[in-house]
């Protein structure tokens, strides 16, 4: 589990083929101390298990899926990735709860500076779009932001000079794909309706009643 508060940013400097999915080794801008094989670390916002580290350099495992998932499936040697390791119990969460488990990607549309503020606009896909509410969570390669508008196409965040400057959120450009997790309290809201409707229904066909302890045996 993860805050979505960025440490500091990486940069790939491998990609090498690993049975069908591919290692990734990354220098990260900080030193990864009491960092060892089989930690988690969010790299971009997804989920991975360190399977080597050696000062600030580690490296990752990256599976089909994830690749597929992910715009980890585009990095190149040289790019430039946001690093957050995992949350421990004993940390303030200053962000917000993010797992680490990317539901797909987004496009930024456009981007403009008002005062000190930056607003960026993202389009994505229809089945993320309805876990986005305004004033929300949502983090944009695992930095967590607040959702200032939202429709079924996309949303918009307001980010400040400090975030910008710290994440990769700050350097995309129109047109670059990001990844996207939605708040998870949005899913398991939704899992729990369904068996709510199913409960009702049967609440509906069989009413708990006289007649009904009657004819199970109760009485």
């Amino acid at each position: 589990m993860f805050t979505g508060i960025i440490e500091g940013l990486g940069t790939i400097s491998a990609v090498r083929p690993s049975d069908q999915g591919r290692r990734l080794s990354i220098e990260a801008d900080f030193f990864m101390d009491q960092t060892k094989i089989g930690d988690s670390i969010a790299v971009n916002g997804a989920c991975l298990t360190a399977v080597r580290v050696s000062g600030k350099r580690f490296d990752v495992d990256v599976s089909p899926e994830t690749l597929q998932m992910t715009t980890l499936g585009n990095t190149k040697i040289g790019t430039r990735v946001n690093l957050e390791r995992a949350l421990r119990l004993s940390d303030r969460l200053d962000g917000h709860l993010v797992s680490g488990h990317i539901d797909g990607t987004g496009i930024l549309t456009h981007r403009k500076t008002t005062g000190n503020a930056i607003f960026i606009g993202f389009s994505v896909p229809g089945p993320l779009a309805r876990y986005m509410i305004k004033k929300g969570s949502i983090a944009v390669d695992g930095v967590s932001l607040t959702i200032n508008t939202c429709n079924a196409h996309g949303f918009e965040v307001c980010i400040i000079p400090h975030t910008a400057r710290l994440t990769t959120v700050g350097q995309k450009k129109t047109g670059e794909e990001v990844n996207i997790e939605t708040d998870i309290i949005g899913k398991y809201v939704e899992r729990l309706f369904p068996a709510k409707q199913e409960n009702d229904s049967l609440k509906e066909k069989a009413p708990l009643d006289m007649q009904f302890l009657a004819n199970t045996g109760f009485l």
